[in-house]
């Protein structure tokens, strides 16, 4: 009896236990690190080679930038873009949301603005402001467009020259990487294969 009672104190310990680490609770930073770990693990391992997996992950990190300058609009053409590129799709998608979690499409707004002054200086003014909606873009008033880019196409210039200068440069840096893990896994994948052969040895002699 008194061994039964104590398996179930027991096994009611480890089940609080349990609940307290289901229950741990993470500040901001932290579930941010996480996600990132998380995803950069997911697309290190994403299979179809170096070069698509960097391609899909350049396109998906470059496009988000456009994503607020457009009002989503962008998501339209993104798996379009993707596929003729040849890129990645779940890479893609993956470069997408770590664009989201570095939070840069809201940093970069500013400075896209400024820059897009310098490049195309001239005050646009097309038409009259429509507010958006996606009812009227189905049934063919593309005004709401118009209305949607008035003031915001020194925006969207800024953020589109972010977007492939970042595409261009997180390209290379997804290809050194991936091929960088590619090269520990199969040095892993070697030395566990010594091990059995030595081992296979050792039981022979």
């Amino acid at each position: 009896m008194a061994y039964l009672e104590y398996n179930k104190l027991n096994y009611f310990q480890k089940g609080d236990y349990l609940m307290s680490i289901k229950q741990k609770k993470y500040h901001f930073f932290q579930r941010l690190g996480r996600a990132f770990k998380l995803n950069f693990t997911k697309l290190l391992r994403s299979p179809g080679g170096a070069k698509k997996v960097s391609l899909g992950f350049a396109l998906g990190f470059g496009l988000e930038m456009l994503v607020i300058s457009t009002a989503s609009l962008i998501y339209i053409l993104f798996v379009p873009i993707v596929r003729l590129a040849k890129g990645s799709i779940p890479a893609s998608i993956i470069g997408n949301v770590i664009g989201k979690l570095s939070l840069l499409p809201v940093i970069l707004l500013p400075f896209a603005r400024k820059i897009g002054k310098i490049i195309f200086p001239m005050k646009v003014r097309i038409g009259h402001n429509n507010s958006f909606s996606f009812q009227k873009l189905l049934h063919g008033d593309f005004h709401c467009l118009v209305g949607l880019l008035h003031g915001g196409v020194h925006a969207l210039i800024g953020m589109t020259l972010f977007g492939i200068v970042l595409s261009f440069i997180s390209y290379f840096i997804v290809y050194y990487l991936y091929e960088k893990e590619k090269t520990k896994r199969l040095i892993r994948r070697r030395h566990k294969h010594e091990i059995r052969i030595n081992k296979i040895h050792e039981n022979l002699i």
